[in-house]
């Protein structure tokens, strides 16, 4: 196991049609796990992800479990090839790609808590309601002020401190609408995310409760790997309760920056992004451009990897 690799699964938006086809088709282990899941899910997720339409691909209740599906596949891919890592760590449903792959939540676990988790989320909130921003070139400070000034127009929150000059606010639209405006008087702008509500914050209380019914069901095993949780930014420990920190991870902000960071004093200088998209590859980039990144979502990008980390 390597010491000082992490890998990283993605989290929502981070979909397309055709991602994980190219693995699908060329190694036997990764066509397995997508026939897993769509026997796991009973629904045709295969079909949806490789042929299907984008705009149904974006909806919450598809997108997080295609999502989970092709990361596990691309890190099955990574490990058929000899690499693995001693660390894992994954963006909001990402989280759930890192605690399969080390173990803890069993592949059937893991895809059915995904699949009610994401039919949750998508009903428990309409995009009327709340929706998501993304907060550029401010300060820690001033998205604090930006919140603060938000907040007296309805309800808004951090959801996602992914990296300097990037966080995600969540909240209600009309605060969210006038984060626009401030945001420009702080000298940083607000944009509007594609997402289907406002993830990671308290108005999502009432779903994370409804999601423990379903967590409860889990078997949660020993860890193989270190698995950083987003709640708290920082490993997971033995004593920790993992069910109701995935309860909370729902409603709480994703402190990705400051696992990043602490995964970088413990002396990891290569991350592999496993899954679609390139997102926290460009985060880590930002946070230390000393470190190593890698990205593997497809046949080409496994070889490439593979190459680099062999020279």
């Amino acid at each position: 196991m390597n010491e000082n690799i992490a890998f990283l699964f993605p989290g929502q938006g981070s979909q397309y049609v055709g991602m994980g086809k190219s693995l699908y088709d060329n190694i036997y282990e990764c066509k397995e796990i997508f026939d897993m899941g769509d026997e796991i899910l009973n629904m045709p997720m295969k079909e949806m992800i490789f042929n299907g339409n984008e705009d149904d691909l974006k909806r919450t209740k598809y997108s997080q479990p295609a999502i989970l599906l092709t990361s596990l596949v691309c890190a099955k891919a990574v490990e058929l090839r000899g690499i693995s890592a001693k660390y894992t760590l994954g963006l909001s449903l990402g989280e759930y790609g890192a605690l399969v792959d080390s173990g803890v939540i069993s592949f059937e676990d893991g895809i059915k808590l995904i699949k009610k988790r994401a039919e949750i989320m998508d009903s428990a909130i309409s995009p009327e309601e709340g929706s998501m921003m993304a907060v550029l070139k401010l300060s820690p400070e001033k998205v604090e002020e930006l919140i603060k000034r938000s907040s007296e127009f309805g309800l808004v929150e951090g959801a996602n401190y992914n990296c300097p000059g990037q966080t995600v606010i969540s909240g209600e639209v009309k605060a969210l609408e006038a984060s626009v405006k401030i945001a420009k008087e702080l000298g940083g702008r607000a944009l509007p995310l594609k997402v289907s509500g406002p993830f990671h914050c308290s108005m999502y209380k009432d779903a994370s409760y409804k999601f423990y019914e379903e967590v409860k069901k889990a078997d949660i095993n020993d860890f193989k790997k270190v698995v950083y949780s987003n709640v708290k930014g920082a490993p997971y420990k033995k004593d920790d309760d993992i069910k109701e920190l995935l309860r909370q991870q729902i409603m709480s902000p994703v402190l990705f920056e400051k696992s990043i960071r602490d995964l970088i004093n413990k002396g990891v200088d290569t991350f592999i992004e496993v899954g679609p998209g390139k997102a926290l590859s460009g985060f880590v980039k930002k946070i230390d451009k000393s470190v190593k990144i890698y990205n593997v979502c497809d046949i080409d990008s496994l070889e490439s990897t593979i190459s680099s980390l062999e020279l």
